[in-house]
């Protein structure tokens, strides 16, 4: 006789086990229509589990935010069963929903393209209108083999024999098509509805493996309707049109070429936009109490088996060894938390010192797989815009309200209001004993009770030495970006030695503290250009203004107008070229240049200049004093200004 308790508390009783359908029903009509499937005691199943005790149940309708996952894992097995139908013969292996979507890896001689895709499409279509129930079955392991071997699938066959002994081998089946499948899936397969979309092929190797067979995957997305549908390709749009690689290219600042994977050849231009990001940071970190430091980039590799980095991280670490030395091995670091630790070693530390924040703009180099390496947002090469604090454990919390405040302020002068925070607790691979972990947990969680600070639960995310929160920005399209950390790290200060003599004049360990706001340059500066699209607010933009000449008679004003812009900290770029003038605006404007100062006999005799903004026709004539005070107050980064605010009202 279970026990049903609803969302709103309230508990319907039943005489018999029962399914989730049968439940819905009893409640009504309108639920039994809307519901696709349940959360029996918080975990999703399908509406036709038996519930046989006890139970809290909550629907899941189209609304809600579950059902996306839903709708993309049963419109994968849609893709499966339209590809079989129209392409007799091929293989179905895996396919899983994905982030916006899901595919589909099929065994096939000859690979899909795109030109597949209307036909494919129509079938899946065809498909959701039979309305065809998803229903689950089991079968015994051998039997569960020789069931697919027979119907020439040998890709089920071996992951089933794969499977551990205890799994349940549980099978899905959609009117005469059947797939192996934990589930769970939505009602049938009208619940998909027709808002997707194939996007994509691409090669994939079975399991991973490349010295497996190479497999011929299918991506698709998928949503609840059609409106969510076309939003996702408008922002699919938007994106490939801001793609950092391509408006690095027409702004001149970067490449990337095979000699150095994952490692970027920084241009002119973009190292005018890398140092003003760096001086901006800079700035803040001292005003904030920062001590800025350097250290090495190789290290015996000892240290780095002593750090704990060796034994969890080594997968991701460049060793190095020289040939007069072949027995010493070497490793580029791929951090600067223990080398920040020898810093805070030299010497008697005393309870006074602390909080000691030490930040270093530090290069890193971490291996990253080749096929995940995307222009500078993933790469092998990076600088961190790293800081390790010591504190007490009593300074988690204050130090984590400062950090919080300072993150909330470069986010917002780099052009992103808003964040969420993830709150990520202990790895399966880590350090430390679960004591350990037990207490850098609850500081960290008391410390955004006390620092306000609300977050979601990143299970199993931590780093291997200490629970951290991770801080997302969303861009102005949308999508969101992992950036800043901070982690809270009992045990590599022990591991490596670090000790302070406390007020009692004991000798205790400190707590450290890492924390990351941009996360590496590279990556945050490819996430900016793509947020503005390369049109960079004036204090940011590698090349704030050109002076350009309309006629030859122009040119000792345009570099005078020019002089005045440097004087003022603007470094302005000087087009003196014999193009026209419509043919100067129009090739600085692909090259994103936010201010164009033109000048022509008129305005060398007036002493005046006309400011043309990117995206815009308009001009604005202005003497040349009121135009670099105007341009020069709208550059001024917003630290300097924020800092000049209050001796100006004084």
């Amino acid at each position: 006789m279970p026990a049903i308790t609803l969302p709103d508390g309230s508990v319907r009783r039943f005489d018999a086990p029962v399914t989730g359908t049968t439940v819905a029903e009893a409640i009504g009509p309108g639920l039994a229509r809307a519901a696709l499937a349940m959360k029996l005691d918080g975990v999703v199943v399908d509406l036709a589990t038996p519930i046989e005790r006890d139970a809290s149940v909550v629907f899941i309708t189209r609304l809600d935010p579950d059902a996306l996952q839903l709708i993309r894992h049963d419109a994968a097995h849609v893709l499966a069963e339209a590809v079989q139908e129209l392409f007799p013969g091929t293989q179905v292996t895996i396919g899983p929903a994905i982030e916006d979507g899901f595919y589909y890896d099929f065994a096939r001689d000859e690979p899909f393209t795109p030109e597949d895709f209307p036909a494919i499409e129509a079938k899946m279509k065809e498909i959701v209108s039979r309305g065809e129930p998803f229903v689950r079955s089991t079968m015994d392991r051998e039997d569960a083999i020789r069931f697919f071997r027979d119907r020439g699938e040998t890709y089920k066959a071996e992951l089933i024999r794969d499977l551990p002994r205890s799994e349940t081998i549980s099978l899905y089946t959609q009117g005469s098509w059947v797939d192996l499948c934990r589930g769970p899936h939505m009602r049938n397969t009208a619940d998909v509805g027709t808002a997707f979309k194939l996007m994509k092929t691409a090669g994939a190797y079975w399991r991973g493996d490349h010295r497996n067979a190479m497999l011929s995957r299918i991506y698709g997305t998928a949503w609840r309707d059609q409106k969510e549908l076309d939003a996702h390709l408008h922002r699919l749009e938007e994106a490939e049109r801001r793609d950092h690689r391509r408006i690095g290219k027409e702004m001149d600042l970067f490449h990337l070429q095979e000699e150095a994977p994952g490692a970027v050849f920084w241009h002119p231009n973009g190292w005018k936009l890398y140092r003003k990001a760096e001086a901006y940071m800079r700035r803040r970190l001292d005003a904030a109490g920062y001590q800025e430091v350097r250290t090495p980039l190789v290290l015996d590799r000892a240290f780095w088996e002593k750090s704990g980095h060796y034994d969890n991280f080594r997968q991701n670490m460049f060793f190095v060894t020289v040939e007069r030395e072949e027995d010493k091995v070497q490793a580029v670091k791929p951090m600067n938390c223990p080398c920040h630790i020898q810093i805070f070693r030299q010497g008697v530390r005393s309870y006074r010192e602390l909080p000691l924040r030490l930040a270093e703009f530090g290069s890193c180099h971490r291996y990253e797989p080749s096929g995940a390496l995307h222009g500078i947002m993933r790469v092998r090469a990076f600088t961190q815009d790293d800081a390790h604090i010591f504190c007490t454990e009593h300074q988690i919390a204050s130090e984590t309200a400062r950090f919080v405040e300072l993150l909330s302020v470069i986010y917002r002068d780099f052009g992103y209001p808003d964040f969420q925070v993830k709150f990520s607790d202990r790895p399966e691979k880590r350090l430390g004993t679960d004591a350990t972990w037990d207490q850098a947990e609850a500081a960290l969680r008391e410390a955004c009770r006390i620092a306000k600070v609300e977050y979601e639960l990143n299970p199993g995310e931590g780093a291997f030495y200490g629970p951290k929160l991770e801080f997302v920005l969303r861009d102005a399209i949308g999508r969101d970006w992992q950036c800043g950390t901070l982690q809270v790290d009992f045990m590599m200060p022990e591991l490596l030695g670090a000790e302070y003599v406390a007020e009692d004049g004991s000798r205790r360990v400190p707590v450290m503290l890492h924390r990351a706001i941009l996360g590496s340059f590279e990556r945050f500066l490819g996430v900016t250009i793509e947020h503005y699209a390369g049109r960079f607010p004036l204090w940011l933009a590698p090349v704030p203004v050109v002076v350009a000449t309309i006629v030859s008679d122009a040119d000792d004003y345009a570099r005078e107008v020019a002089a005045a812009f440097d004087r003022v900290g603007m470094a302005a770029e000087v087009d003196l070229s014999n193009q026209k003038i419509n043919a100067k605006v129009r090739d600085h404007s692909l090259a994103h240049v936010p201010v164009m100062a033109i000048v022509g006999r008129k305005e060398a005799e007036n002493r005046t200049v006309a400011l043309r903004r990117l995206g815009g026709a308009a001009q604005d004539v202005l003497p040349l004093d009121e135009a670099v005070r105007r341009l020069a107050e709208e550059a001024t980064p917003p630290d300097v200004k924020e800092a000049a605010t209050p001796r100006e009202a004084a």
